[in-house]
């Protein structure tokens, strides 16, 4: 749930996800002549080239649902290195579920093409939608942790904008690979749930997923136990969006209390500030410093139901995964702003399931370049995904 630490970690990020783009597996390859066009939602709205990133960005805008599923149009990007031709057979797609962000101008389609810039020059098509709240959408409410909206925009996304590649007459790799890490973890897990549910002509060559947080519900009790997030704006923002979206009718009264409550609109809902931004305007790493007491209390009416709410929308229960399925799972033991409760109850439910191709990384890190855990985390996701893919690859690292 981290918004600006990308920035910090660039040169760290960039072999991973140059190493991470070069998955491939069987090949698909579509003819240079006579393409029919696939009939889509989707339209190109912008073309933008980066000189200095050797990279074109395509913004398209898709039909999908919102978060109360009704029609919606989204929008999302689509990355291209300039060295892949339309006479090249690309390494294959990447569905990049982004982490938490607050700015308006940090999604995908606003330019926020950092990680997307390190990806296509291993001659992988990057596909990444700005989810509900963001984008087109960016004048409502952003449908924060709703794993179930979040993955349907992304899944859409990916579909639709497959149909415009072959469109514009671009071909790949039979090989799809979907990655994310904190709210772009659960994201990516969701992503695997909903194909798993309704989409069995999708499988990723590997889901990568970290920091996630898949069971909100134990996230919340967590909370409120030991009192303490590291990223107060992310449980500021997981109650509103589940208050707003699933119609739970608590008044921010019940939910906040000053002075945050006096600023909801201005911190958080004008998406003006960061994540950074937001935590240091809170103040506090208390959650009862800015969380009203009827919301710490377990046994209060308002509390059972933000719960029920969060609980709905676990990951970790109500669906049987793929058992060929291919998953990393990464998280920092002292992860103070997603705690790894999370991440501990997702094994149990995919092993409890029958899936057995994990590759788990769950430990004490420590502090990599004196971060915090959850980013910490972040470099022990990018290390763990590396190692991986120079074996299956059978390459160096780099």
């Amino acid at each position: 749930m981290h918004s600006n630490f990308i920035k910090t970690l660039r040169n760290s990020f960039l072999p991973i996800l140059l190493a991470a783009t070069l998955l491939a597996s069987c090949t698909r390859e579509t003819s240079d002549d006579d393409i029919i066009p696939i009939p889509t939602s989707a339209q190109i709205t912008d073309t933008v080239h980066y000189s200095d990133l050797n990279m074109t960005a395509y913004n398209f805008t898709y039909a999908s649902t919102d978060p109360w599923g009704q029609p919606v149009t989204l929008s999302g990007t689509i990355t291209i290195s300039d060295e892949l031709k339309k006479s090249d057979v690309a390494e294959g797609l990447i569905l990049y579920n982004h982490f938490t962000i607050y700015r308006a101008n940090q999604c995908p389609s606003a330019g926020e093409l950092s990680e997307q810039a390190m990806i296509v020059g291993s001659r992988l098509i990057t596909i990444s939608p700005d989810y509900y709240g963001f984008g087109v959408t960016t004048d409502k409410p952003q449908a924060y942790c709703l794993s179930e909206a979040n993955a349907r925009a992304a899944v859409d996304a990916l579909i639709e904008g497959k149909k415009l590649l072959h469109n514009m007459g671009f071909k790949w790799k039979d090989n799809i690979f979907n990655i994310g890490y904190s709210q772009g973890g659960q994201t990516a897990m969701a992503v695997l749930r909903l194909v798993t549910e309704e989409y069995p002509d999708i499988h990723f060559a590997r889901t990568f997923a970290g920091g996630g947080s898949y069971d909100l519900a134990s996230t919340y009790r967590r909370f409120v136990v030991i009192d303490h997030s590291a990223m107060p704006s992310t449980v500021v923002s997981v109650m509103l969006a589940f208050n707003h979206f699933k119609e739970l009718g608590i008044p921010r009264d019940s939910m906040f209390v000053e002075p945050l409550l006096s600023h909801i609109d201005e911190w958080i809902l004008s998406k003006n500030y960061t994540r950074q931004e937001i935590d240091d305007l809170v103040g506090n790493n208390n959650i009862s410093t800015y969380i009203a007491p009827t919301m710490l209390d377990t046994n209060s009416n308002y509390s059972h139901i933000m719960m029920e709410a969060l609980e709905s929308d676990n990951i970790c229960k109500g669906w049987t995964p793929r058992s060929d399925e291919s998953i990393m799972l990464v998280h920092h033991t002292h992860d103070a702003a997603v705690p790894v409760e999370n991440t501990t109850n997702l094994i149990a439910f995919l092993q409890q399931n029958g899936v057995t191709n994990l590759d788990i990384y769950v430990d004490n890190y420590g502090s990599y370049f004196g971060l915090p855990a959850h980013e910490t985390g972040a470099m022990k996701f990018i290390s763990a995904t590396k190692e991986w893919l120079c074996e299956y690859l059978g390459i160096e690292s780099w």
